[in-house]
């Protein structure tokens, strides 16, 4: 399941973190890598969950802070592209993802409606636990060299950017879990600061 990254878009008058959502990944055979069978295997058994919900602890770890900014809420997905994050901790906030269109909530304050088209380098993190959630492996692909680890109960997927512009922003997302269940996400970010996202199914995916 679902999403992470303390990845910071801003527009005028408008910093908001896209924090989203979970979940997928791509291919390169580096020399501790599973086999392309392996890859597959998995992208199928996440391919087959057509929706999930779930609750996530979220720690954001900032070079100048001291200690992490740990935020807690909801997750859901619904096949093949709606995502939603709902942070009830520290302040409440709503992100959800309907195809190519990111509309933020937050109480008191207007709602913001934007076009993943204008920023591409947030579409390709958003692909990321996007691909991975629906197992579409074609899409991780185009963005990143993927590298899997481990036995089906217990996998590691890290994702690393092809695009320069990407590379710039963070060096890679790592998603942990156990078959069809996404435990972690990680997101290592280029300037140092990285999140971690844990993950806890509360309804049947299906």
């Amino acid at each position: 399941m679902i999403f992470g990254s303390p990845l910071t878009v801003r527009r005028p008058d408008f910093p908001y973190t896209v924090s989203t959502v979970l979940l997928a990944l791509l291919l390169v055979t580096p020399v501790a890598c599973a086999s392309g069978s392996q890859l597959a295997q998995l992208m199928g058994l996440l391919a087959q969950r057509r929706s999930d919900k779930a609750t996530f602890v979220e720690k954001t770890y900032i070079g100048i802070i001291e200690h992490p900014l740990i935020s807690t809420g909801d997750l859901s997905y619904i096949a093949p592209d709606r995502l939603e994050k709902r942070t009830l901790t520290p302040k409440p906030e709503l992100l959800a993802l309907r195809g190519n269109v990111l509309t933020i909530k937050r109480p008191g304050k207007h709602q913001i409606t934007v076009s993943l088209e204008g920023h591409p380098e947030v579409a390709a993190f958003i692909d990321s636990i996007r691909g991975t959630l629906a197992g579409n492996l074609s899409a991780l692909k185009t963005y990143y060299a993927l590298r899997l680890t481990g036995p089906m109960g217990d996998w590691q997927l890290v994702l690393t950017p092809k695009q320069r512009k990407l590379s710039h922003i963070f060096s890679h997302i790592r998603i942990s879990g156990s078959h069809a269940y996404i435990r972690t996400i990680e997101l290592e970010q280029h300037n140092g600061d990285h999140s971690v996202m844990v993950i806890t199914q509360t309804g049947p995916g299906r």
